[in-house]
């Protein structure tokens, strides 16, 4: 069903090795006063060489309702071999495929903070101007340091508010996105969306070990059919 790992790819992180929970929790609100609540849960790793392991259900991944119980999946990102696994645990099997970068976890929780001043204001101008194009006004401000799951982090409030009239609208739109961004695992562990069109979503990181990471979370099973993926199909490899 998947190939390949889910996500953004971004640079590869090393020296900051950890294992954790991600929670992602959706909440929208209907006109009828009916909410709708959903929450999906993923196991990551990462070692000091910046491999990444990710384990969830395809229930999390959307493809088909959250109540379908699906078998978990696996996806091993090792930038150091430079080649990417999707694993079924259940059929004891793994796809791979060639050309392993890192990838972001973060796409869903928003933009990590730019920890580069320069690069950053540059981004911020360039964002404001897209805003102001496009009908929008965008505030950010700093929301200072706190510790969360015992890791240090410093948080920033983005609010995009959108003119009335621009999208049909009777009043102006706020959408408003809280980030907490860890300097020390080069992510942020906790984002709040919240947007009247949608909802609210909290992505956050849940019981934090900074320990490395046993090394066989990174490999293949022995026992597993491997598959290799390519531009000119799949072909079954002897490991």
């Amino acid at each position: 069903v998947v190939g390949a790992e889910p996500g953004r790819q971004g640079p590869v992180v090393k020296g900051a090795p950890f294992s954790a929970d991600l929670v992602t929790e959706t909440t929208q609100a209907l006109a009828d006063g009916n909410h709708i609540h959903q929450t999906s849960t993923s196991r990551l790793y990462r070692d000091a060489e910046g491999r990444t392991r990710r384990e969830q259900s395809l229930n999390g991944l959307g493809v088909l309702a959250p109540n379908a119980n699906l078998p978990p999946v696996v996806f091993i990102n090792d930038p150091v071999a430079h080649v990417n696994y999707a694993l079924s645990p259940s059929a004891r099997t793994a796809t791979r495929s060639v050309g392993g970068r890192g990838f972001s976890w973060n796409g869903a929780a928003g933009e990590p903070a730019q920890k580069q001043d320069a690069a950053a204001g540059s981004g911020r101008r360039m964002r404001n101007a897209q805003a102001q194009s496009d009908g929008q006004s965008l505030k950010t401000e700093s929301l200072g340091h706190q510790t969360i799951e015992g890791v240090p982090a410093e948080g920033t409030r983005t609010t995009v508010t959108i003119a009335a009239g621009q999208l049909g609208n009777e009043q102006p739109i706020q959408i408003v996105t809280e980030t907490w961004y860890a300097a020390d695992l080069q992510m942020a562990i906790l984002s709040m969306r919240s947007d009247p069109r949608s909802g609210e979503t909290v992505t956050r990181y849940a019981n934090i070990s900074r320990t490395e990471p046993p090394h066989a979370l990174f490999e293949v099973p022995a026992d597993y059919k491997v598959t290799d993926s390519s531009g000119r199909g799949a072909r079954t490899v002897t490991k």
